[in-house]
């Protein structure tokens, strides 16, 4: 399952609930027809009826999903949905849960440590490489990052040992 975001509040008073989203187009999840909604292992399909960007997240109605009362019951749940079920990604695209454990070198070959998490900072993504006890973070941006190939389970990067 690939966590997506969290349901964060109710909005309004008909059951609409805000998502805090986890990646940089959650528009395009309104293609899929039902989401998954839990925690931990526990995992409940939810079949959409609505969903729009709202400010830097979004608004979405489930089926069934009627009054604030029942909306506030699934505050703090994550969303999410199996890897086949997402929209396919445009080329230089990624699902951060794709980079998650992938290697990081950087442009002199030496290696910097695997990708453990992505973090949102609101300007871009930033990458939390890990080697040892060594945690190294990382812009996923342009300038930084100079390719990402996830056949080989690599990303290449503009960054020095000491840094």
């Amino acid at each position: 399952m690939i966590v997506l975001g969290r349901i964060t509040a109710p909005f309004g008073v008909h059951g609409w609930l805000k998502v805090h989203p986890f990646g940089d187009d959650p528009e395009a999840w309104s293609s899929m027809p039902q989401w998954w909604l839990g925690a931990e292992e526990t995992w409940q399909a939810s079949k959409l009826k609505s969903c729009k960007l709202h400010g830097d997240g979004l608004i979405v109605l489930f089926e069934g999903m009627d009054s604030r009362t029942a909306a506030e019951k699934l505050i703090g749940l994550y969303v999410g949905a199996p890897r086949e079920a997402l929209p396919e990604v445009a080329r230089d695209e990624y699902y951060w849960s794709d980079l998650v454990g992938l290697d990081v070198i950087n442009l002199a070959d030496e290696p910097l440590g695997q990708v453990e998490k992505l973090l949102s900072t609101g300007a871009h993504a930033v990458l939390c490489v890990r080697d040892g006890e060594t945690e190294r973070l990382l812009p996923f941006v342009a300038a930084i990052v100079k390719d990402v190939d996830i056949a080989k389970r690599r990303i290449r990067v503009d960054w020095a040992l000491d840094w």
